[in-house]
């Protein structure tokens, strides 16, 4: 897909530490699913808070990435962690807001793993910190090994709504590495993909104006090879055209 000039789209990043210093750090494939998969150029978010707010006025999309961090509990109204140590407060004071300020202008967004976890929380909704110990529930934090072990397609989803229309399909099968995964959903939230054992695989945000939809598996994971993920990051990419154009015209 060809460079698209002046079109870009920011990619959040998380608070962690690299040997004794801390970094704003995200694995690369999420910047090559944006140059490949949508044609903007990819900026990253740094993790300092609501200043970040400003930087939506040059962007014409948001990708909310994953991470191994989890949103913090009390932000949704939990008191206790079950996960204490796994948390990137300085991420989740970014995103948060960012995933509000969005939606509300209708910048398009895309969200993944951690980041639909975001999505949910911003706009009231509630998280499982723990999926694999609920009963019924299958353990969804991936195969052990590599990365090539870990993001292979492991389990079907059934999908409805927009989702189901974007891929041309009423089910498909999804990578997993996850821990955490939504509750009870937030406010104008729909749920568009359900796994066999009922956990919420994707939800898309009702009253936008924009493309607002989060997925929690890897569609980022060598997209290419994918053709559900070359669909996702191709509808996301003619969103941030459309918003851009708009952008320009007003």
């Amino acid at each position: 897909m060809s460079l698209m000039a002046n079109l870009m789209v920011g990619i959040s990043v998380c608070d962690a530490r690299v040997g004794d210093v801390m970094a704003h750090t995200t694995p690369a494939r999420y910047a090559a699913a944006i140059l490949g998969g949508t044609g903007a150029v990819p900026v990253l978010l740094p993790p300092v808070g609501e200043a970040m707010l400003a930087a939506l006025d040059r962007l014409d999309g948001v990708l909310l990435s994953g991470s191994p961090s989890n949103v913090e509990p009390h932000l949704y109204g939990v008191p206790d962690s079950l996960t204490p140590g796994r948390h990137d407060p300085a991420r989740d004071a970014t995103t948060l807001p960012l995933a509000r300020a969005a939606v509300a202008r209708g910048l398009p967004l895309l969200a993944i793993c951690r980041g639909i976890q975001e999505l949910n929380v911003a706009f009231g909704g509630t998280l499982l910190q723990q999926v694999q110990t609920l009963p019924g529930r299958i353990d969804h934090r991936g195969a052990s090994g590599g990365p090539e072990f870990r993001y292979q397609p492991r389990h079907k989803v059934a999908l409805s709504g927009e989702l189901a229309r974007l891929l041309g399909k009423s089910e498909t099968k999804v990578n997993s590495s996850h821990e955490q995964a939504i509750d009870r959903p937030g406010e104008g939230l729909a749920v568009e993909a359900v796994a066999e054992d009922g956990t919420i695989e994707a939800v898309r945000v009702i009253s936008t104006r924009g493309f607002a939809l989060g997925v929690q598996w890897h569609p980022e994971w060598r997209f290419e090879q994918n053709p559900d993920s070359r669909a996702l990051f191709s509808a996301f990419g003619a969103a941030c055209r459309a918003y851009a154009s708009r952008r320009a015209a007003a």
